[in-house]
């Protein structure tokens, strides 16, 4: 493999609720999601505002039904307040169900609008995004950010607004009901304000190190899963077990902390609230003996000043989702805005069918500026021909794939195909025309027949099988319980290596490609089926311009060129007859290939996986034998 970006050291902070409780520009953006459904907010506003209205109605009703309808004992009247209390709790019900339908409808339209927005950019990214950015935290911008958003969008601006309003219109009625009532009860304002602006501070820093501790969690124990054949193979469960007791009790110990200093909270506004009725009862009390307070203005008044005390704590509650949700907005936006490193540039056109005939001039690449990985590259392949990459980890075989399919840009020189510039071409007419297969081949979650057609949604079953009859692999999928309509486990789970690579092959070969970009499979398989992926191999390639990462050595004899890189650079390149008589570098390859044959080894010095290959004689190793343990024919070397 060529040497690739280092990855940016992850900053534990990044993901962390930092934001401001309030940022302009996130909410504007946020706007444009909501933007076309504003007659939906208007009308969860209106319902809003008649929830509110009718819950402050209660108490003045039944101030009404105690000062009017009992002291003067009017049945009609008293029958009258009792039916618009009930229907004051009827509206607010009706209206509540409403405003919370319509309102989980805008936020789960938004959530659908904006993860499709960035699904669609996601693809769009270059390489060069996914080598500085771990999956683990692109998909929590895909899932917690834009879940905070929404969130907050359901269910935080409608409460935080209801609550405003809720507050102004207790303080309106209350002065309009006793100025000098009201203003006493609302001398404890100040002291509420004070202590929540403490328990906000405090609470903030303290869920921060929760979710601190918690990502240590999450990372590892997301590690022992996907290492848990290596964890199993070297009996580490007892000492991983040890390690995860240690951060999960840390973990557990800083939510306890949190959950002890939050849990006072509640109480000390319901203290509050209680010295709050307390004076409405002592003041208001006198008031009512001396005759200018009637009973059931000091009834709405106690009323008034326990439901004021609710949205003042529902608004402290509110503003850790409202500082997650511009946290997370800011994070998604941050990845919207991301620039696609790989674009199409002004007036691209169609690659038009092609030969398949590939030319690097004089080819400069770079993934970190200033350390450049390939150093003046210069190759031509013809069509059909099958070019070979040989050399060690590092020399840059892979990059040559990278630049081929642009998944990169070339920091100078060119790369022509049948003489179009790749860069003046559109990337998708590029890579229709040029099929990859990767070492360790992907498999996608649906069917064997759906993971085929891959590359050609509109294949017919006809040409499905036949592409898996011609990489061998029909048979096989005939004797599955469902043939083709088989699922496929996770990446392939349930299928061998060597099952997994020819479905591979099937899927490159019903595309069609003219050009072949093949990192050959290398995973230790069975005779059988190393036979049957030779096979396959040479059907794959055959009439295609093939680039090789070649592992094995009856793909590098057979090929019409080897490129022997080292250090970015082509240091030699011929056949391999014309490389061994050379006795250069790719000799001394070959020697050491054959050395640890000798010893019954299985390595690899032609720059992939070890394997085991076939042992082929050399000039000067009498002791080598053949492949039934007789000694080499002669000329074995010519291949």
């Amino acid at each position: 493999m060529s040497q690739m970006p280092q990855p940016r050291r992850r900053n534990p902070e990044d993901d962390e609720v930092l934001g401001k409780a309030y940022d302009p520009r996130i909410v504007a953006r946020t706007w444009k999601y909501v933007r076309p459904y504003r007659v939906h907010m208007l009308w969860a506003t209106v319902l809003m505002i008649c929830i509110a209205s009718a819950n402050l109605a209660g108490p003045y009703l039944i101030k009404l039904a105690i000062d009017v309808a009992i002291a003067s004992g009017n049945i009609p009247m008293l029958t009258l307040i009792a039916f618009a209390y009930i229907l004051s709790a009827l509206v607010s019900w009706a209206c509540t169900y409403g405003q919370t339908y319509i309102m989980s409808w805008v936020g789960q339209s938004v959530l659908y609008t904006m993860r499709r927005e960035l699904f669609v950019h996601l693809q769009r990214l270059s390489f060069s995004y996914y080598d500085n950015m771990e999956a683990g935290r692109i998909m929590s911008r895909m899932t917690g950010d834009v879940s905070a958003l929404n969130d907050f969008l359901t269910s935080g601006v409608v409460a935080i607004a209801s609550g405003v309003f809720v507050l102004i219109g207790i303080v309106v009625i209350m002065l309009s009901m006793n100025l000098r009532l009201a203003l006493l009860t609302l001398t404890v304002v100040p002291l509420i304000a004070l202590v929540t602006h403490l328990y906000r501070s405090r609470a903030r820093e303290l869920y921060r190190e929760v979710r601190r501790q918690n990502s240590i969690v999450t990372g590892y124990l997301a590690e022992n899963i996907a290492g848990v054949r290596v964890v199993q193979a070297f009996a580490r469960e007892r000492e991983n077990l040890r390690r995860f007791d240690q951060v999960n009790r840390e973990n557990l110990r800083r939510l306890l902390k949190a959950a002890a200093f939050s849990s006072g909270f509640n109480p000390v506004l319901t203290f509050m609230s209680t010295i709050a009725v307390v004076l409405i009862i002592w003041y208001g009390g006198q008031k009512v003996l001396q005759g200018t307070l009637t009973i059931g203005s000091l009834y709405a008044f106690i009323a008034y000043v326990g439901r004021f005390f609710e949205p003042i704590n529902d608004l402290s509650q509110r503003y850790n989702s409202m500082q997650a949700a511009m946290a997370g907005g800011e994070r998604v936006f941050e990845l919207l805005d991301t620039p696609v490193a790989i674009q199409d540039k002004p007036g691209a056109y169609e690659l038009p069918p092609i030969k398949g005939r590939v030319v690097f001039d004089n080819v400069v690449f770079e993934y970190i500026p200033g350390r450049p990985v390939l150093k003046g590259i210069s190759l031509r392949a013809e069509p059909g021909e099958v070019v070979a990459l040989v050399g060690h980890t590092g020399a840059g075989k892979s990059s040559i794939i990278n630049i081929l399919l642009r998944f990169y840009d070339i920091k100078s020189g060119a790369i022509t195909i049948d003489g179009h510039d790749i860069r003046d071409v559109t990337t998708a007419s590029l890579r229709r025309q040029v099929g990859l297969v990767l070492q360790e081949p992907f498999l996608f979650s649906g069917t064997i027949r759906d993971n085929i057609r891959y590359g050609k949604l509109d294949a017919t079953d006809e040409e499905i099988i036949a592409a898996a009859k011609a990489v061998s692999l029909h048979e096989f999928i005939e004797s599955l319980p469902f043939g083709y309509d088989t699922e496929v486990q996770e990446r392939g789970s349930t299928l061998s290596q060597g099952q997994r690579q020819l479905l591979s092959f099937a899927r490159a070969l019903i595309a069609d490609p003219r050009i072949l970009i093949l990192d050959e499979a290398t995973s230790s398989v069975d005779t059988a089926t190393e036979k049957l992926i030779q096979s396959a191999l040479e059907v794959l390639m055959r009439g295609r311009t093939s680039f090789v990462i070649a592992h094995r050595l009856s793909t590098i004899k057979a090929a019409d060129q080897i490129i022997v890189l080292r250090q970015g650079e082509i240091i030699e390149r011929g056949t391999h007859a014309e490389l061994l008589a050379r006795e250069g570098y790719y000799f001394g390859l070959y020697s050491m290939q054959f050395r640890y044959q000798e010893l019954g080894l299985a390595h690899n010095v032609f720059g992939g996986d070890d394997e085991t290959v076939e042992p082929v004689a050399l000039p000067g190793h009498p002791g080598a034998l053949g492949a039934r343990g007789a000694p080499p024919p002669a000329q074995a070397t010519r291949g």
